[in-house]
């Protein structure tokens, strides 16, 4: 995949630190039947380990996705990649605004277990995130590791 999504952005910046990778056989049968049931078109999983949580960074339907599960297969969050023009739009004037000569590169939605929708708009070096009306939220530096994994 070309880029491996960040979960946990909007709750737990700090936990990507200790995130480690994982192998298929590694994971509970109960994970990964609740990700195949929820996105039966999944394809090139790969697994995480994030604070006693499973991520799954996956591919489907020519974009990428994750989804972050507890030990049980209940989906904590999801995240899937959309086109930057279907960000709200409040979104594009708050970055030319704030963030001269950036452009958004890329865009994905969050929902968290609750139904609340973030908005992540992602520009060289950090992601920005939003709240459904495109209210700004905060910002997210990347640290080295997660521009490393954008790269697999």
């Amino acid at each position: 995949m070309k880029k491996l999504m960040l979960f946990m952005v909007a709750t737990a910046v700090s936990s990507l630190a200790f995130s480690q990778k994982m192998q298929d056989k590694d994971i509970p049968g109960v994970v990964k039947t609740s990700l195949k049931k929820r996105y039966p078109a999944a394809s090139s999983v790969k697994w995480d380990k994030e604070d006693g949580n499973y991520e799954a960074s996956f591919e489907m339907n020519k974009h990428d996705g994750s989804a972050l599960l507890d030990t049980k297969g209940n989906i904590i969050e999801t995240e899937e990649e959309i086109a930057v023009a279907k960000l709200p739009s409040a979104v594009a004037p708050y970055v030319k605004a704030h963030y001269a000569g950036k452009k958004i590169e890329e865009a994905s939605i969050i929902t968290d277990a609750q139904g609340v929708v973030t908005y992540e708009a992602e520009i060289k070096g950090m992601d920005l995130l939003f709240n459904s009306k495109g209210e700004f939220l905060k910002e997210v530096k990347k640290d080295k590791e997660s521009k490393e994994d954008e790269k697999d």
